[in-house]
């Protein structure tokens, strides 16, 4: 296994496919085994509200960051292995967070699960860097587009002045037929190829059926990229969907994930508590299609 195992998922500007390659690379290795929280530390847009089909009155990560609330209450199952932290969507909750808890927060995710996705927010404000510098390491994302590699130029810096690593790049959209190398991409932007995702508009009917694209399509050839993306940064094998997890019927009912833990290793609370906040498949990722649907067809 890697020896990073905390991971900021970070972009210059929205819609280059952030959040889905957050989410996909997660489940995928939930799919193997691995314990897994992806985390929204997007205090002010947050775009992992609808994985988990929170109620208004739901617990958030800005509960936890503004001290009203414990880390335990704000985690919510998604399926077998993998949870969620949702950061909130309202502009008073936001207000009153102190992002320097993300450190707190961080830590003990890190001693509870195997991986830890932190989804960053696009721009430039105090909460974005923050996750850059405490992360083992940034994935950054990108299309191939001059716009977008430029402003991955701009969160490269960020993270260096944030005293954090970059691991390298993941290029999303790319299309068999064109000339540009997204080697030398990532060379002017002098970090390392970690993978490419090609287009595939299997991606963003994925994220209207509330599905993650690998359980979605997991024949596609998105979907194998995001596999193979996972397999490669943990350094394990990343199986399969089965046809039956492709369908969703899966022992747990939710995405397709399957585990070989047993339910006392992953149980994050008690039995009874984790069937009330199950999250429900028709709603995972309706947030995602707000944040990316309409600028990206991944």
């Amino acid at each position: 296994m890697s020896h990073e195992t905390v991971y900021a998922i970070a972009s210059g500007k929205g819609g280059v496919g952030k959040t889905t390659t957050t989410v996909n690379l997660g489940t995928a290795l939930a799919q193997a085994g691995e314990r897994v929280a992806i985390v929204d530390t997007d205090l002010g847009m947050a775009n992992l509200a609808g994985f988990v089909s929170l109620t208004p009155d739901s617990t958030t990560l800005h509960d936890v960051l503004s001290g009203d609330a414990s880390i335990d209450d704000a985690i919510y199952s998604v399926t077998e292995n993998i949870v969620a932290v949702p950061s909130g969507t309202s502009l008073d909750e936001y207000a009153d967070t102190s992002p320097e808890g993300l450190r707190e927060v961080v830590s003990e995710l890190r001693d509870r699960f195997d991986y830890v996705f932190l989804d960053v927010g696009a721009g430039v404000n105090h909460e974005t860097v923050l996750p850059l510098g405490l992360a083992d390491a940034v994935i950054l994302v990108s299309t191939p587009e001059p716009a977008a590699v430029h402003d991955s130029k701009k969160t490269l810096e960020l993270t260096e002045r944030a005293g954090g690593t970059v691991a390298g790049l993941v290029v999303t959209r790319t299309l068999p037929d064109s000339d540009i190398s997204h080697e030398e991409i990532a060379t002017r932007l002098e970090t390392d190829l970690l993978g490419t995702i090609p287009e595939d508009a299997a991606a963003r009917e994925s994220v209207y059926a509330g599905t993650p694209l690998i359980v979605y399509e997991p024949d596609g050839p998105a979907a194998a990229a995001y596999r193979k993306l996972a397999a490669d940064l943990a350094d394990i094998d990343v199986p399969e969907a089965t046809s039956d997890a492709a369908d969703g019927e899966t022992g747990s009912g939710q995405l397709g994930v399957k585990t070989e833990r047993s339910e006392d290793e992953t149980a994050i609370k008690s039995d009874d508590e984790r069937e009330e906040r199950e999250a429900a498949h028709d709603d995972v990722s309706s947030a995602i299609t707000e944040a990316e649907s309409s600028t990206s067809t991944e």
